[in-house]
């Protein structure tokens, strides 16, 4: 008790009790074995040792310094550290009630930077714990919206098809970016029923842009990595696609370039969906994970190049070189190529010259609200 917290150890061997004075006595908090640790706290939060640690038989302990502690939490979720900081500040004050310590007066002197970084990192890790429950609030009273951007078939100059996105106007702050919480969402395991809701969304559309006649257009839905791990992800779709009664072929599953990654994962989703009548698209091609050497053993239906390229292929011979052989691979895949950010005609008119099938793009159209997609939707022919 007292020491400086240099150090905390692992157990490897033997007991140890952990013990504190209180009224005069001493009062045995804990013993502990072979796996604790001993000591981590005071390193963690910087303060003397509060207890004294006895043992009670032979011990051998592996020596922790305070580096590798604090390397390790610095890299953690915010969210567990608010949790760990949480527990230190109520575990420092229920013993320091028990051995009858008076409270620690004011001081005037600055706050530590470190405690001071500290305690943001807590509050970072505590508004993502009241986001999170703020999207399962909002999920559960319908308060996101899922948008609807067109997609163009350029030759044919129609609206082929459109990509879901999901929107949240936030009754505090406003609208939040999907990359914020779709992130928070991943996290966890709440990124599933936020998919459910997209898919219900989606089906719920088409079933009403079916009752308009002429034929369905597809919509396309991203697909996240923690998505995939769920052996029965289509499984849902096509029970919410049955409900709505919508072929379940104009659905369509985009899949993240880094996704691409897993191969084996992504092989056996890609067939799933064929078995099904579904196509899968390669999102964000170009983005830096791209890995030819399994591109060509997927077999996407389609790949959407990323905006950054159509940005500059005009004003840059080296990007369109790159867009030009991107389409040739693409269509040597026997796929079909989606070229993102369009926002000009003339990119459009050169993405028409390299034979590229499909334009998504605010040129194209921004996504639209579903009350807009109802009222502005032709009958294309697919």
């Amino acid at each position: 008790e007292g020491d400086e917290p240099t150090t905390a150890f692992l157990i490897e061997s033997g007991l140890i009790e952990i013990l504190t004075g209180s009224a005069g006595e001493s009062v045995a908090l804990a013993q502990i074995g072979p796996g604790d640790l001993l000591g981590e706290m005071a390193v963690i939060d910087a303060s003397p040792r509060t207890a004294t640690a006895r043992a009670v038989t032979d011990c051998v302990l592996v020596a922790i310094d305070r580096t590798s502690i604090h390397e390790r939490l610095d890299a953690a979720d915010p969210v567990v550290r608010a949790l760990i900081r949480g527990q230190l500040q109520r575990y420092r004050t229920a013993l320091a009630r028990l051995r009858g310590d008076e409270e620690i007066a004011p001081t005037d002197e600055p706050p530590d930077p470190v405690d001071v970084a500290d305690a943001s990192l807590a509050a970072t890790g505590i508004s993502k714990i009241r986001l999170e429950t703020q999207l399962k609030q909002a999920l559960t009273d319908g308060e996101l919206e899922v948008r609807f951007q067109p997609i163009q078939d350029i030759d044919r100059g129609t609206i082929a098809g459109y990509e879901a996105l999901i929107r949240w106007d936030h009754p505090e702050r406003g609208a939040i970016s999907p990359v914020e919480f779709i992130a928070l969402a991943e996290e966890t395991s709440l990124i599933l029923p936020v998919g459910r809701y997209v898919f219900d969304a989606v089906c719920s559309a088409l079933a009403t842009l079916r009752e308009g006649g002429g034929e369905l257009p597809f919509i396309a839905v991203n697909v996240s990595a923690r998505q995939t791990l769920e052996e029965g992800l289509l499984d849902e779709l096509v029970v919410i696609a049955a409900r709505y009664d919508v072929p379940i072929g104009r659905v369509k599953i985009e899949i993240t370039e880094s996704l691409a990654l897993d191969f084996v994962r992504v092989e056996r989703l890609i067939a799933h969906c064929h078995s099904l009548g579904m196509k899968v698209a390669l999102d964000d091609f170009g983005t830096g994970y791209s890995n030819l050497g399994h591109l060509h053993k997927l077999r996407f239906d389609s790949v959407k190049l990323d905006q950054g390229f159509i940005r500059q292929m005009l004003g840059d011979a080296r990007s369109l070189a790159i867009v030009r052989a991107v389409v040739s691979m693409v269509h040597a895949l026997d796929a079909d190529m989606i070229a993102e950010g369009v926002e000009t005609a003339e990119q459009l008119a050169m993405l028409k010259t390299l034979g590229v099938r499909y334009a998504q793009g605010y040129l194209i159209g921004r996504p639209k609200s579903r009350e807009d997609l109802m009222a502005s939707h032709p009958a294309p022919a697919l």
